[in-house]
């Protein structure tokens, strides 16, 4: 069986239900799924799984949330090589450059980023950008 670890930071609560929407769906593709919330993760938590799933809103000027995900996510640059990863996240306002700036990162850490490209919860609309039906259904390909 699969082991997904899914980290996470969620400061509302919408990227935390993105995190348990994840879990359930590589649940019924019958993987293992644990959810791990930032404040717990460690590079430990990536070695023993098949697939990483990373999970941040974007906070101030795009960015992911300084005090707990970034330097998380500098611990992970060294561990994530080789990895499959899955980013989410949620946004009310900006254009989404955070996600891609996110993608550009950890591909540059040698990890591979889940179809190309994270996603993303537009929570002022309450409602996923557009995107192809294949990437909506994450949890099926994991």
């Amino acid at each position: 069986m699969a082991k997904v670890n899914i980290i996470y930071w969620s400061g509302t609560g919408n990227t935390a239900a993105m995190a348990a929407a994840i879990a359930e769906g590589a649940k019924e593709a019958g993987a293992e799924a644990e959810l791990i919330t930032a404040e717990t993760a460690s590079a430990d938590d990536v070695r023993d799984a098949k697939a990483i799933a990373l999970g941040c809103p974007s906070m101030g000027a795009e960015q992911l949330e300084e005090t707990i995900m970034e330097p998380l996510m500098e611990e992970l640059d060294g561990a994530i090589s080789g990895k499959t990863v899955v980013l989410f996240g949620s946004y009310g306002w900006g254009s989404g450059d955070w996600m891609r700036d996110w993608e550009d990162r950890v591909s540059s850490d040698g990890a591979q980023v889940w179809n190309g490209e994270g996603i993303m919860l537009i929570t002022h609309r309450m409602m996923r950008r557009s995107m192809p039906a294949r990437q909506q259904d994450v949890t099926s390909q994991v």
